[in-house]
């Protein structure tokens, strides 16, 4: 059974491996983390906790590593408060207030900063399109060669693009543009909106001098905005992490993050799930760990954040970043009008 002292000498050995990478024994829990139990008294305890399937033993050292079943007792249970530290939160902060970002952006730099961060692999999933039809679309000249489009869908969610043209196109030939859309495309689901473009070609060329330049931007906005919105940062990090050394497990994990479908299905299985106090959901794949904070959009829509590493990650110092990002990032939605 699990006594307050195997858990105890269970805690330490996490902490420890997650630190060093290294398989723990019972001398590195006597001297560094001074617990006043014999050494033979440590050695039965991890015994125990082998045979209960909460760590496991290496073919290279007499020391214990945690199990998948171990991480997942360790993140249920012994997770402390999950704060972000103070300068972490400061830089977080001003990254995101020193900067004129739309959202896509805001949510790409975030995997960034964590990325750097964490020194892991980030993930964003954007809210899903699918469901959602165009309501309106506002287009912002900046200059002859540039502007912006707001894509508003029926569930209030925003989505802003930035149009860069090859040559100048007249304010009037966008606002012509801009009219014909939302007069035909009101109501339209937004997975259909690149392929109802080609209908209204005729009319806009017959309206809007540069309708080449405009109907090729729209198409690729709203192709862009259809398309499954999973972003990824730092895949290259994986390199560096004792676990994938073997060019077999690193093969199997680039090929996992290239699989859109496989981010969009994680967390299906709720057995295989943990979820902490501040929300945050953890799962693992052999010796894979993601933890996801959804980040919320408006009432209907909301979008994911996720950490992926190795099992040995520091889960405490993950979980608050998370969780601190994802706030940051529906502060922005909030400010931008999408909830």
């Amino acid at each position: 059974m699990l006594t307050p002292r195997r858990i105890e000498i269970f805690k330490a050995i996490v902490d420890e491996y997650i630190r060093t990478a290294e398989p723990v024994g019972s001398k590195t829990l006597q001297t560094k983390y001074k617990l006043p139990y014999s050494s033979a008294t440590i050695r039965n305890d991890m015994q125990v906790l082998e045979e209960m399937g909460y760590l496991e033993k290496t073919h290279t050292s007499s020391g214990r590593i945690p199990s998948t079943l171990g991480y997942k007792f360790y993140c249920e249970n012994l997770l402390k408060n999950s704060s972000v530290d103070k300068r972490m939160e400061v830089a977080i902060k001003n990254a995101f207030e020193m900067t004129n970002l739309n959202i896509n952006e805001a949510v790409e730099q975030s995997c960034r900063i964590l990325s750097e961060m964490t020194n892991m692999t980030t993930g964003a999933i954007g809210p899903d399109s699918s469901a959602q039809c165009l309501e309106h679309l506002r287009l912002f000249p900046i200059d002859e060669r540039n502007a912006v489009v707001v894509m508003i869908t029926n569930t209030g969610h925003t989505e802003t693009k930035n149009f860069r043209f090859d040559a100048d196109v007249p304010v009037k030939d966008l606002e012509s543009c801009t009219d014909i859309l939302n007069q035909h495309l009101k109501g339209v689901p937004i997975t259909e909106l690149a392929v109802r473009m080609e209908d209204l070609r005729p009319e806009l060329a017959a309206v809007v001098q540069r309708h080449d330049l405009l109907f090729a931007a729209f198409v690729q906005a709203f192709v862009r905005f259809a398309s499954e919105n999973v972003y990824f940062s730092g895949k290259d990090r994986m390199l560096y992490q004792p676990e994938f050394e073997d060019i077999t497990k690193l093969k199997e994990l680039m090929t996992m993050l290239d699989d859109s479908s496989v981010w969009r299905n994680i967390g299906t299985d709720k057995r295989a799930l943990v979820t902490t106090a501040k929300g945050a959901e953890l799962t693992w794949f052999n010796d894979v760990a993601i933890v996801r904070s959804t980040f919320r959009v408006n009432d209907s829509e909301t979008g994911q954040l996720m950490v992926v590493g190795p099992s040995r990650m520091n889960y405490d110092q993950v979980v608050g970043m998370l969780g601190y990002v994802a706030q940051m990032i529906e502060k922005m939605y909030r400010k931008a009008g999408g909830g």
